[in-house]
């Protein structure tokens, strides 16, 4: 793994960081994106198409920076400073992981019709897989929503729920089960819907802890809801394959904007912790403060690291699920250390909203749910760890050992 970057990625990481500090933080008190306050973000992204700033991660063909992958880490981390940030930049979830499946999966059609107007900030998706239980959530072979084919349509029913960003969207690319007497992966397939279609509703959004974002977290009612056969996004049966190409490096791309997050929120405390003064020094003099600072350093540090290099294996070529699924456990943690050490260090300063310590606190705590909660990855870890124990234990002469210790 080369760790050198090239002075292009720095550069752009380096006007991405200015821009969010200097247009995009000012105007985080102005800005109610769960308003619908538009002519704002117009007015920022505007300004980050002016100074080639706009859709880091998108081929220049669509109007974007070409980073790559790991140039997203870099990116991706110093637009995440802001909440505001990804949004005014056109990366944000989850019309940032909506662009990169339909780049992976979309006929000609498809992108004409829905990735160039996604691509220019015309409209927003979302992406209809979560439902309500019994349904499919972390184990999405629960799936209960059904396609039938009619003829030369699709008619699709079920619910969907906290589906973020469904308020607004233009498009939905749903879930939903086309063979159910197919193998458990090959049961579900993914169609474009659009919004205004009479059998798909957003029935409301869900209320949730911290900060519901541009379009919220919404129950769906698909009813009768009939598509052309053309609206399928690959082939039939591919959904769980599709699915993993869609949330795989989604859930790098949520990490490198929370680093960011948690980042700003590190610096924030620290610079607190220069000024405050208690018990004959600055808090930045005790130890205790230190440690803790120090402690969320090496978080963050070994977040990047381990950020990167989950990215460098997609890169290369391999799933990385493995990585991915240790990144997305390791991360979502890490800042939520990060930012719990941050509001300590601030004190009663860090639970008002004078800063904006106490939003990231409040919205930082789903990220150990959304993409998988940490359980679930885990579980994905785990797996691999005994699948390669059972695969080597000849070879660590285990073979036979029925019980007690090898040599007893």
């Amino acid at each position: 793994m080369d760790f050198s970057i090239p002075p292009e990625l720095n550069d752009l990481a380096a006007r991405v960081r200015r821009f969010v500090d200097d247009e995009v933080i000012p105007l985080e008190n102005e800005i109610d994106v769960e308003a619908g306050d538009i002519a704002a973000i117009a007015e920022l992204r505007a300004k980050a198409k002016a100074e080639g700033l706009w859709a880091p991660h998108l081929p220049r063909e669509f109007g974007g920076q070409d980073t790559g992958l790991m140039g997203m880490c870099l990116v991706f981390e110093q637009a995440g400073r802001s909440l505001l940030g990804p949004l005014a930049l056109n990366c944000a979830a989850p019309d940032e992981g909506t662009m990169h499946l339909l780049l992976m999966a979309a006929r000609q059609a498809q992108l004409e019709q829905y990735l160039t107007p996604l691509a220019n900030g015309e409209i927003r998706s979302c992406f209809a897989m979560t439902e309500p239980a019994p349904g499919g959530g972390s184990d999405p072979t629960m799936l209960r929503t059904r396609a039938e084919r009619r003829g030369d349509s699709w008619i699709i029913n079920g619910d969907k729920w906290f589906i973020t960003g469904a308020d607004g969207a233009s498009f939905s690319v749903v879930c939903a089960v086309t063979d159910p007497d197919a193998p458990a992966h090959s049961k579900a397939s993914l169609f474009i819907v659009d919004t205004d279609n009479p059998g798909f509703r957003v029935v409301r959004r869900t209320p949730v802890m911290g900060s519901g974002g541009a379009g919220g977290h919404c129950e769906v009612e698909l009813n009768d809801c009939e598509v052309a056969d053309d609206a399928m996004l690959g082939g039939e049966g591919e959904g769980f394959k599709l699915m993993q190409v869609r949330l795989g490096p989604a859930r790098l791309t949520h990490c490198m904007r929370w680093i960011g997050v948690a980042q700003r929120s590190l610096d924030i405390a620290a610079s607190r912790a220069l000024e405050r003064e208690a018990f004959g020094g600055t808090l930045a003099e005790h130890q205790s403060i230190q440690w803790m600072l120090a402690d969320s350093e090496m978080d963050l540090y070994a977040s990047r690291m381990m950020t990167l290099h989950a990215a460098w294996r997609i890169s290369e070529g391999d799933q990385a699920r493995q990585e991915t699924s240790a990144c997305k456990v390791f991360v979502a943690e890490a800042i939520n250390r990060v930012i719990d050490r941050s509001v300590q260090i601030l004190g009663a300063l860090g639970v008002t909203q004078y800063t904006p310590v106490e939003l990231f606190f409040r919205d930082a705590r789903a990220f150990r749910i959304y993409d998988g909660p940490s359980e679930v990855h885990r579980m994905v870890v785990a797996r691999r760890i005994l699948r390669r124990a059972a695969d080597g234990r000849q070879a660590t002469g285990l073979t036979g050992v029925a019980g007690g210790l090898v040599g007893e």
